[in-house]
């Protein structure tokens, strides 16, 4: 069996132990050909422009790479000069058209992070662990206009523990795809890989973050704040502003303690953390941030900046990141 021939779209670091896997071990199955990712963009604070991790993970290996501003029938027919038997996207950035997604032999597949249908949009992971969820999965899926509804082949499942945060999470899902991977792309290869229809009726959506959404309410539980402050970091991060002073947080949980004060009211100290009164429980925040500083353990912070008890964080609404049906753009 001659390895399939694919082409890889996609621009974030989460996809390199696939592409890893697929220049090493898996290469007897797969080739990749060729790499479509998003143009040089300036990064940093020197804002210096500069190849992503995808870029330079193919010129590294002397492949072809095409950075198109729009998916023109020009590009579309670059894809269709190298032959490709597949098109296999991860976290790209362009809508496919139709003409696009069926130029491939065997057509054009994706990897999504989560458990489809939960969880369509463009913020699966933070979304996931901001709202509770004890697991999620990355799902391979065929695409189609609508929104990561496409039928599902397979999914390989990661837990969420209590003390992961949304770049826990990615790392896990990330290495979750080879193994995926390992299994679907021989049957694929044979024309035994099989798709099915997923359930409408089950689908949730989540939408891009911004900024705002890491605002907290004290009077929410517990343990919904710990889930909010783990999956917002590392970005949009969510913060409290103390005298003017803006501090991040970067990990939190939900302790047993009853809470006998004012929702936001610090109320002391123990060896992991400082406790928050909430609604509903403790809190217990374990890495914070000042301004031009370091995410440090909450000890060594306080040091620096301290909270005594009787200090009363604010309160602020908080935002929706999921919901029944897609979010206007």
């Amino acid at each position: 069996m001659n390895a399939l021939r694919v082409v890889f779209l996609g621009s974030d670091p989460i996809a390199l132990p696939l592409l890893e896997w697929l220049g090493a071990a898996g290469k007897a199955t797969a080739e990749v050909v060729g790499v479509f990712t998003q143009p040089d963009r300036p990064t940093g604070r020197g804002q210096q422009v500069t190849a992503n991790a995808i870029k330079q993970w193919a010129l590294a290996r002397g492949l072809p790479v095409l950075q198109p501003v729009k998916i023109t029938e020009d590009v579309r027919q670059q894809l269709q000069d190298w032959h490709a038997d597949v098109a296999l996207v991860m976290a790209y950035g362009h809508i496919l058209k139709d003409d696009f997604i069926g130029t491939p032999r065997l057509g054009t597949l994706n990897l999504h992070t989560s458990r489809l249908p939960r969880y369509r949009g463009a913020s699966p992971i933070q979304t996931a662990v901001a709202t509770g969820e004890t697991a999620t999965a990355v799902t391979l899926m065929r695409i189609v206009r609508e929104l990561d509804a496409g039928p599902v082949a397979d999914a390989e499942a990661v837990a969420i523990d209590p003390l992961d945060t949304a770049l826990d999470v990615e790392q896990k899902l990330a290495a979750a795809c080879v193994p995926l991977l390992a299994r679907a792309l021989p049957k694929l290869a044979v024309g035994g890989l099989e798709f099915a229809e997923q359930n409408q009726t089950d689908a949730t959506y989540c939408r891009k973050l911004r900024k705002e959404d890491g605002t907290l309410d004290f009077n929410a539980s517990a343990a919904s704040l710990a889930a909010r402050i783990n999956g917002l970091f590392p970005w949009p991060a969510c913060a409290v502003s103390i005298d003017g002073v803006v501090i991040k947080l970067g990990q939190a949980e939900a302790v047993g303690t009853p809470a006998d004060a004012t929702p936001g009211t610090v109320c002391g100290m123990d060896a992991q953390g400082l406790l928050v009164a909430t609604g509903a429980g403790m809190l217990r925040l374990r890495r914070l941030q000042r301004p031009g500083g370091r995410m440090l353990p909450a000890g060594e912070f306080l040091r620096g900046f301290p909270l005594p008890s009787g200090t009363v964080l604010p309160s602020q609404p908080m935002t929706s990141l999921m919901a029944a049906q897609p979010f206007r753009r």
